[in-house]
């Protein structure tokens, strides 16, 4: 059976039955970046080549990612279904399933992006089309079933919640994205229903963040601070909060034909809510800031997975930044985004050489 398992996989078996299910973060992570690069943060003129240059680069290293890692975790699913059925009933692994959908549908975003300058119109639809189509269903079931194993288990201590409790509902939050590219190339039904849809996963991601917000708010204050190695899982409330405010100012954006004269008064009040949650998250980032260097100061942080979680969150807040300042528009809040993108390109940066390193010296592969 060890040589079936080394001729289909890429990874030795005993590296496949341990892969780690939160390796699609670095997909997320990559992504992102590309995303928030072709926005051109700063919005200067003068690099707006450079900046979609550097999108599309990293949007297709987020493809290659996304397939190289998809191989083995895929075969670990069939070859040993024990091992993963073991990670989903952990309260701290389990969650970690949910990069897997979120990262077919932050494909989706980036695809929709960055895709028009390098393919045709009609083939970024279709993909987009096909990821969201997979990449939804995929984020309802895992959510559903990684909380239904929260809840009918004997119980966990209060310690056993943390920040990647956060990631099934921020996957939900970014349907909406995923579908508003879709709306100019369906009929007015159709559109109306991928519209209802996306304010539906808005809903269902956002209030299950504010119930994980809670529980998590509870256990910082009334336990001791989680080990090092979950450090990094505290920005992850950072994800459902830009792509939360990224979602309401895009959605009242596209929504213009479905409000009729409410229109301009739906843009004002999602403007509002996005700016709103977006304060919300400075705090959180500033939290997490401190947080860090906490850690950082007694020990610092050894590799795991885990640590790709400092970049899709900030890269989705920095993404809401930028569209929030040319909401407004304000050239403030504007350089704040700019300033965001680099410090996520230097997250990206010292993530990436941490893993490169670590892959190459097997500590990657350590459960």
């Amino acid at each position: 059976m060890s040589s079936t398992i080394s001729a289909e996989a890429p990874v030795p078996p005993s590296i496949l039955r341990g892969f780690h299910p939160g390796w699609f973060g670095a997909v997320m992570g990559t992504a992102i970046v590309g995303v928030v690069a072709y926005l051109n943060p700063g919005a200067q003129p003068g690099l707006l080549r450079t900046a979609h240059a550097i999108g599309v680069a990293f949007v297709i290293l987020a493809w290659l990612l996304a397939v190289a890692i998809t191989v083995p975790y895929l075969a670990r699913l069939v070859r040993h279904p024990d091992a993963a059925l073991s990670d989903l009933r952990h309260p701290i692994v389990g969650a970690l399933y949910a990069t897997f959908p979120a990262s077919i549908l932050v494909l989706a975003v980036a695809t929709a992006t960055v895709g028009g300058s390098v393919l045709s119109a009609h083939t970024v639809v279709a993909i987009v089309a096909v990821l969201v189509s997979v990449g939804a269903v995929v984020t309802f079931a895992s959510g559903v079933l990684f909380t239904y194993v929260l809840f009918s288990g004997e119980g966990l201590a209060a310690e056993s919640a943390n920040g990647g409790w956060f990631i099934p509902p921020v996957a939900s939050i970014i349907i909406p994205l995923t579908l508003i590219p879709l709306l100019p190339h369906v009929g007015t039904a159709a559109g109306r229903l991928l519209f209802l849809a996306g304010y539906a996963g808005l809903g269902l991601g956002f209030f299950l963040f504010l119930l994980v917000a809670a529980v998590l708010f509870g256990r910082l204050i009334f336990h001791p601070l989680p080990p090092a190695q979950l450090a990094p899982s505290l920005w992850i409330g950072l994800g459902p909060i830009g792509v939360g405010s990224l979602a309401l100012l895009r959605l009242a954006a596209a929504g213009k034909p479905f409000w009729g004269a409410q229109a301009a008064a739906v843009q004002t009040v999602s403007s509002l809510a996005a700016a709103t949650l977006w304060g919300f998250g400075l705090w959180w980032l500033a939290t997490a800031v401190f947080l860090l260097i906490r850690y950082l100061r007694r020990g610092g942080l050894a590799f795991g997975v885990g640590l790709w979680a400092f970049a899709f969150p900030l890269g989705a807040y920095a993404a809401a930044t930028l569209q929030l300042a040319r909401s407004w528009p304000s050239g403030t809040i504007e350089w704040i985004g700019a300033a965001l993108f680099l410090l996520l390109a230097g997250f990206w940066l010292v993530v990436g050489t941490s893993t490169l390193r670590a892959i190459r010296t097997g500590e990657a592969w350590r459960r």
